[in-house]
């Protein structure tokens, strides 16, 4: 039975955040640049609406290369599975090259390099659940070879 290893806020940064953020902020954009002058006076600038269209790509664009990454995680004995919540893939261990750790304060964004490129890339990146990865870690001894494996390089 597999484990899942990645954070359940996954989903909420993955889904939610950006749907939220393109939507509301999306919307707010066009009702800005359709205002008509007589309604707000001060929306009429064109610095301000060459602003608010700025925010918005520039928020796009953060997401894309954030949230918009990650994965949910789950492993095993023999593999490791990976969704984007629309498609789901399993690598096994020997196609993982290494997995490395990066703490962001509040996260460990984790990063399993394949040797291959894969259906996701040739890097799979998704938020740690601290708990629940050291319980697969000694529970899968593949996982656990792996990582010791990657703090070693």
């Amino acid at each position: 039975m597999s484990k899942r290893i990645s954070s359940s806020i996954t989903l909420l940064l993955r889904l939610f955040v950006p749907v939220f953020w393109l939507v509301f902020f999306g919307a707010f954009s066009i009702a800005i640049l359709f205002f008509s002058q007589e309604n707000m006076p001060q929306f009429q600038t064109l610095g301000f609406r060459i602003g608010v269209i700025v925010f918005y790509l520039i928020g796009a664009l953060f997401l894309y290369f954030t949230f918009l990454k990650l994965k949910r995680v789950e492993a095993d004995n023999d593999f490791v599975y990976v969704t984007n919540y629309f498609k789901n893939y399993r690598y096994p261990y020997h196609n993982i090259e290494k997995i490395s750790v990066t703490n962001l304060i509040l996260f460990q964004l984790t990063t399993i390099r394949l040797k291959e490129k894969g259906s996701f890339g040739k890097k799979i990146r998704f938020l740690q659940s601290k708990i629940k990865f050291v319980q697969a870690a000694t529970e899968f001894p593949a996982l656990r070879e792996l990582l010791d494996k990657s703090q070693i390089d």
